[in-house]
Parts: structure tokens; sequence; C-alpha cells
């Protein structure tokens, strides 16, 4: 599929390497873990047992986790493509 200078399996490279630029960043979204809190690290609110159980590590109530998860930070990405598209923003 590559063509021109390319070396062959370039493509395939871009798309692996894609793929591992996306893992590494959910991995870097750590999970808790630990003893699930009683109450809330921000709000003192009491956290459910329910949530307790099914999130163990959990440190914050359903109201503050929304509130942080909706909380969208755009990152940069790197086109690795070089569209011309993309070249013109």
């Amino acid at each position: 599929m590559a063509g021109g200078w390319a070396r062959d399996g370039a493509v395939s490279e871009q798309i692996e390497d894609s793929i591992q630029d996306e893992l590494s960043r959910m991995k870097a979204r750590r999970q808790p873990v630990g003893e699930s809190l009683t109450h809330c690290a921000e709000c003192e609110e009491p956290i459910p047992e329910a949530r307790r159980a099914a999130l163990p590590g959990v440190k914050l109530c359903i109201d503050c986790q929304q509130e942080r998860d909706s909380a969208y930070t755009q990152r940069g990405g790197i086109n690795r493509r070089g569209s011309k598209d993309s070249q013109l923003k």
C-alpha cells in the first residue's frame, strides 16, 4: 500500500504506532486501587456501599465523578498521514 519513497510495510507501521500510542494513553489513565473511601474525597458525602463494592478503591461519589469525567480536555494529536487538509489547519 505504501508508495513513492516509503519502504514496504510503512503504512502498517504507522497504524501499529497509532494503536500503541492510544494504548499507552489509556494505560496512563489509572483506575483506583486499594480500599474504597466511605465518604467522597471532594464533597464529603457518603459513598453508597454498592458503589464501593462495584469499584474497589473508589474515592469519589457519583456526582463528583461525573463532574470530573465531563470536564473534557482536548489533546493535540499527531497526524501521521500528513494529508493536505490537515496541513491547512
